[in-house]
């Protein structure tokens, strides 16, 4: 299966691309600030690979982006988000499945749909969360969340709110895949 399930990483590729220029960085720039190698940029820039998602929230954040930020200026924006329009993006690592379902640049919510097959494992960065919170509400399956070294087991209808920054684990210990919605903000 393609990573990608639509065209967007063709449009992220180029949006990568113009965020970097935008700023006057270069590969090498961005790599530093982004903590993530220099050849893999190029790559993911030239549509070689396709990111994962730990990659796509350093170099978000590099560029003081959201996940859904950068994807939403890879995709446009409307004010109406149909379901059938709504970007998906799976990441070719863990097949993490992650579906936009809300975020406009004029509006501080951002709306998102995951679902993480059974035994698969994300771990994210504390500075993915440094100007952001989040909200996340289990929908189907089980979802072990560890945030800062505390683990939270969660059922379906729990709901977290994250605090401080610290690294996050998402980790699908079950059988079945997991569902779960994010709202986040910008802080």
């Amino acid at each position: 299966m393609s990573p990608m399930i639509d065209d967007t990483g063709s449009r992220l590729a180029l949006r990568l691309r113009l965020e970097r220029e935008a700023r006057g960085w270069s590969l090498a720039d961005l790599a530093a600030r982004a903590g993530v190698a220099k050849a893999t940029i190029s790559k993911i820039e030239r549509e070689e690979i396709s990111p994962t998602a730990t990659t796509l929230v350093r170099l978000s954040a590099a560029f003081d982006l959201t996940l859904a930020g950068l994807l939403l200026r890879a995709e446009g924006v409307d004010q109406l988000s149909r379901a059938a329009d709504q970007p998906v993006w799976c990441d070719p690592a863990t097949g993490y499945r992650r579906r936009q379902i809300f975020a406009r640049p004029d509006h501080p919510v951002e709306l998102v749909e995951v679902e993480l097959p059974a035994g698969a494992r994300v771990e994210l960065p504390a500075s993915t969360y440094a100007h952001i919170r989040q909200i996340l509400q289990l929908r189907a399956g089980r979802l072990t969340l560890t945030e800062g070294g505390r683990r939270h087991l969660l059922e379906p209808g729990d709901c977290l709110g994250f605090g401080p920054p610290g690294d996050v684990v998402f980790a699908n210990e079950g059988e079945e895949p997991c569902t779960y919605i994010v709202a986040l903000t910008r802080i």
